[in-house]
């Protein structure tokens, strides 16, 4: 497929380690690759693509294993953080490229600093959104969160089989809006970020409110675009992405022979100063991680009023960040 450098994007689905995957894709120039989170797709990157193709990047957004418009293995643990490495790694290969640059947000943060560590190789330079590096590369084991956030804290709480995924695939719509908004920097509340917790005998949605406005950096459309990318899925439209949770503890076995190793390509953090990460790291720790995990850190962007969502709140902002380090790379 040839592609204009500042032409429409492009669709299309590769294949890598026997999964099918579905890539978006403008512009011609070193590879950008984009890596969402939970519960986003390719489109989640909606703002980026343009700017950073027409300052003379090849943009590829994928809808990573389990989501959106990409296949979702049956097994739970074909989720594994190896295998979402692997993926990101092959998919380089595939594209054609033999290096790129890793932009993650959220869970995709986690897999752009993992393969950064594990495959310098292939990796020019790393940003991760929200999420920063962490010694234990993915989330920290599920016995420490139960200490100290309880039964209800979300990432607990996806652990129980089919519950999160009918109460999420029930009303799609409402899903993106509420979460979506539940997580942002115009939440209620968001000056005083806390971690999303579900009291005993209540559920998932009950913690995130249906918006009766969606925020200016959201649309109907916006949601319409969620919506379609997830509903060929079914009642199963969220199961590929929760699956990636219920991995959190098998990450940690497979991957505790290399607790110590750091991110050692040039690097860019970004996060909002309303993320509902902030809750579960102070500010002290996060530092002392950045010292530590990413020696070659090119900057840290804070983002003033901006929650989780942080390439759709402040998408002016983190494309000139992005834009910024990519020069830093380019000398």
């Amino acid at each position: 497929m040839t592609l204009q450098a500042y032409g429409k994007i492009a669709h299309r689905h590769v294949e890598v380690n026997g999964v099918r995957l579905h890539v978006a894709e403008q512009g011609e120039g070193p590879l950008v690759l984009l890596l969402h989170g939970f519960p986003e797709s390719w489109y989640s990157w909606r703002h980026q693509f343009a700017p950073l193709a027409e300052a003379g990047y090849r943009v590829v957004a994928v809808d990573q294993r389990g989501y959106a418009r990409s296949e979702q293995p049956a097994s739970v643990d074909a989720y594994t953080l190896l295998h979402l490495v692997g993926d990101a790694s092959a998919l380089i290969g595939a594209l054609g490229e033999e290096r790129a640059v890793l932009v993650g947000h959220d869970w995709g943060a986690p897999v752009a600093w993992t393969t950064a560590t594990l495959r310098p190789d292939l990796v020019r330079g790393v940003a991760g959104l929200s999420v920063p590096p962490l010694p234990t590369f993915g989330p920290p084991p599920l016995a420490q969160a139960r200490e100290l956030y309880g039964e209800g804290f979300y990432q607990i709480y996806f652990q129980r089989p089919g519950v999160a995924d009918a109460e999420l695939a029930e009303d799609l719509h409402s899903t993106f809006r509420r979460m979506l908004f539940g997580g942002s920097g115009d939440r209620p509340g968001a000056e005083r970020p806390e971690t999303w917790t579900v009291p005993e005998g209540r559920t998932f949605r009950d913690t995130v409110p249906e918006p009766e406005k969606l925020p200016d950096w959201l649309s109907e459309a916006d949601i319409e675009a969620f919506v379609a990318d997830y509903a060929e899925h079914g009642e199963h439209a969220f199961t590929g992405g929760l699956n990636w949770y219920r991995n959190i503890d098998r990450n940690n076995e497979l991957l505790a022979g290399l607790v110590g190793r750091v991110v050692e390509v040039p690097a860019l953090y970004v996060a909002g100063d309303r993320d509902l990460v902030s809750a579960m790291i102070s500010e002290e720790a996060l530092g002392k991680l950045l010292d530590t995990m990413v020696p070659k850190l090119h900057r840290r962007v804070t983002l003033p009023g901006a929650g989780h969502w942080t390439q759709q709140e402040r998408p002016a902002e983190v494309t000139a960040a992005l834009l910024d380090f990519l020069r830093h790379l380019d000398g």
